[in-house]
């Protein structure tokens, strides 16, 4: 039987007191695309250093396809935000997305420069190919950053805010390129940016403390506008599974 990509239970998590996240249980099936969604310190990072290994809960479990975050992460695939990354490093395009299957290999067969040239064709970067990473905008650079996660053929892709700040022809290649892998590979993908993802994604992770998992049909404007109030940390995550949570803005 195959395991779930992602499985958290019980978990709980603070670089100090009071948590950062409490009580966080989901489950995410294979293909599906995730949405997460959540006001500003509000843990959605910490939640995806967490599936990544790179933090460890205080209490409760994190598993990716059935395996300790650190034992799987060559089926993840990660892109972190392009104002995250050092523009000044002295590094080609090409170059920068071959990186992507350096733990994969000792050198760079023909195969992965071939398939790391459709990538880049298919994100609109070929004429950048040559070009140093750090001459790049912010949304070429971003697209760059999604060719080199998937370069490795990922069967997990964790996102983080890769429309935040770049241009819409960039976002529109991106979210293009993430529909077409839609029900192949299981994307998690942090955003702000409601309007442009809602008819995207298969359900919605509100992180907010706890985490609660909506559907797009149960998300409304009052919910978008919430997102950026302070982390309401009273509140049991039963009312925001019932729509609570959206309509508690309503009258802000």
């Amino acid at each position: 039987m195959r395991k779930r990509p992602v499985v958290v239970s019980d978990l709980f998590f603070s670089y100090q007191k009071p948590y950062q996240l409490e009580n966080v249980h989901f489950q995410i099936s294979s293909g599906e695309f995730i949405g997460i969604m959540g006001p500003n310190g509000g843990g959605k990072t910490t939640l995806l250093k967490l599936l990544m290994g790179f933090l460890t809960p205080q209490k409760g479990k994190v598993e990716i396809f059935g395996l300790p975050p650190k034992q799987a992460r060559l089926k993840i695939g990660y892109v972190p935000q392009v104002h995250h990354t050092d523009r000044d490093f002295p590094i080609t395009v090409f170059e920068l997305i071959l990186l992507g299957a350096l733990s994969n290999h000792l050198f760079y067969p023909s195969s992965i420069k071939r398939k790391a040239d459709l990538l880049i064709d298919e994100l609109g970067l070929f004429p950048y190919k040559n070009h140093p990473f750090a001459s790049l905008s912010g949304g070429l650079a971003q697209r760059a950053l999604l060719a080199r996660a998937l370069l490795s053929d990922p069967d997990l892709l964790l996102l983080d805010e890769p429309l935040a700040n770049i241009d819409v022809h960039s976002s529109q290649a991106i979210l293009e390129r993430l529909q077409a892998l839609k029900g192949k590979k299981t994307i998690l993908m942090v955003t702000h940016d409601l309007p442009t993802i809602i008819e995207r994604v298969d359900r919605i992770l509100c992180v907010q403390t706890r985490v609660s998992s909506l559907l797009p049909k149960e998300v409304c404007e009052h919910f978008a506008l919430g997102l950026y109030h302070t982390p309401l940390l009273d509140l049991p995550s039963t009312h925001f599974e019932k729509g609570a949570y959206a309509d508690s803005y309503a009258h802000h």
